[in-house]
């Protein structure tokens, strides 16, 4: 059985800083494009960033390019996000997803197969 769980997530005033974790198994993680999406209230789910299976290569939304990073950990079976620079547009529950992509398609939902439950990230001015 599949399982991605996020963890890191919280409160922080505007400024601050997080790491988001998202450990998985039930997968070769290895062999899976990863990516982090948010969604906030009344917002469709957009990607925030996805990196490819072996790490190399990371792609960002421009709204956070230049203050978050991707990285993953294939030894550990875990996916991160650091979050810099928070300001408030950044609250949103945070999903990390395994998905088929090999990168101009990152964006797309549907090449999601496997889903967390999210964590919650609130930013206060």
């Amino acid at each position: 059985q599949v399982q991605l769980v996020e963890s890191g997530g919280g409160s922080v005033q505007a400024g601050g800083s997080l790491r988001l974790s998202c450990a998985a198994s039930g997968l070769p993680f290895d062999s899976y494009f990863m990516g982090w999406f948010r969604q906030a209230p009344g917002k469709e789910r957009q990607g925030v960033a996805g990196i490819n299976r072996g790490g190399a290569l990371t792609y960002y939304d421009d709204s956070v390019k230049g203050r978050f990073d991707i990285s993953r950990d294939n030894n550990r079976n875990t996916l991160y996000l650091q979050l810099n620079r928070l300001a408030p547009e950044d609250t949103a529950m945070y999903y990390c997803a395994a998905g088929t992509s090999y990168g101009a398609s990152w964006r797309k939902i549907s090449e999601y197969p496997y889903w967390g439950k999210g964590a919650q990230v609130t930013v206060s001015s």
